[in-house]
């Protein structure tokens, strides 16, 4: 088992993109502890590691607050970007989530917020575009056409 920093960094994301963000979330606690960590890295570890505690300890306003001071900063990270989305989403909260998002896209690719726009789908244009999707002409109007196959 690699210990070092850059190992026990490495083996959280693996954890996170495994799905066992608590396995991750003991990775991260135990970089934290550490006391020669430089601050970019530490910045990015208390990234990771604010998502690790909102997805298992539920501590969502503890995880906002850490990656709002990340983003604060170095808001050119993506990585935070990603990790504020994620926790909007265990939140349920899906506008924020793609705002933030898009937010990080912004500042540059970043594979992981691709995938995460992807898994969420994207919407099509409402039938009658200057209309609200909310309608009820709209809303019919694309159920209708949904079950014809035209959309």
């Amino acid at each position: 088992m690699d210990n070092t920093i850059a190992g026990l960094f490495e083996k959280g994301k693996r954890l996170i993109k495994e799905g066992d963000t608590l396995g991750a979330l003991v990775c991260f606690e135990r970089m934290l502890q550490n006391k020669d960590l430089s601050i970019p890295v530490k910045i990015e570890v208390e990234s990771y590691y604010a998502y690790c505690i909102a997805k298992e300890r539920g501590k969502f306003q503890k995880a906002i607050e850490l990656l709002n001071s990340a983003l604060d900063k170095d808001p050119s990270n993506t990585v935070h970007y990603l990790n504020l989305g994620r926790v909007y989403l265990l939140l349920n909260n899906k506008v924020e989530a793609i705002k933030t998002f898009r937010e990080g896209l912004t500042n540059g690719i970043d594979q992981d917020i691709v995938q995460e726009l992807q898994k969420l789908g994207i919407r099509k244009r409402p039938p009658i575009p200057f209309l609200k999707r909310s309608n009820p002409i709209n809303k019919y109007l694309g159920l209708i056409l949904k079950g014809l196959g035209l959309r």
